[in-house]
């Protein structure tokens, strides 16, 4: 049965970071934006989320396994299927629709949802919501990276 959580665990991160890779489009729209100083270099990007996915899976496997009722186990995997339903929400928005404006207010749920799943799973496995904390900073990075592009940037249409 572990083996089994272990499996579904990690293909949920990789199935959300192949949709979200696949929204992301890098081409002529988004070189041509205007972007912070600060911005982290294009190839850090998928260095830090696959950190992040991993480390995303193994707390939803630790919060999963220390969870003895069936039902706080369906609320677990609810609660990290809208994360990473919001997770791919923001590359469609941002990438997609050339809408960093709705990015922006899109990342704000994607960051609560993070903060939730935390709090929900702290009560089971402290460790699973220590895992978590860096999905959280990154988000709120890209928070701040996405407010800079839409102060540089906009209007948006």
């Amino acid at each position: 049965m572990r083996w089994r959580a272990i499996g579904i665990a990690a293909g949920a991160a990789v199935l959300v970071a192949l949709l979200g890779s696949t929204l992301t489009d890098l081409g002529a729209w988004y070189q041509n934006l205007r972007e912070p100083s600060w911005k982290p270099p294009d190839a850090a990007f998928g260095l830090v989320w696959t950190v992040i996915f991993s480390l995303t899976a193994l707390a939803g496997y630790l919060a999963w396994c220390a969870e003895p009722k069936e039902s706080g186990r369906q609320l677990i995997v609810g609660m990290f299927s809208i994360n990473g339903f919001l997770n791919i929400c923001w590359s469609l928005v941002f990438f997609k629709l050339r809408r960093p404006d709705w990015a922006l207010v899109e990342v704000g749920f994607l960051w609560f949802s993070i903060l939730v799943l935390m709090f929900m799973v702290m009560r089971r496995s402290f460790s699973a919501s220590l895992l978590l904390l860096p999905y959280l900073g990154w988000v709120g990075i890209a928070a701040a990276l996405n407010y800079q592009v839409v102060v540089l940037n906009g209007p948006f249409a």
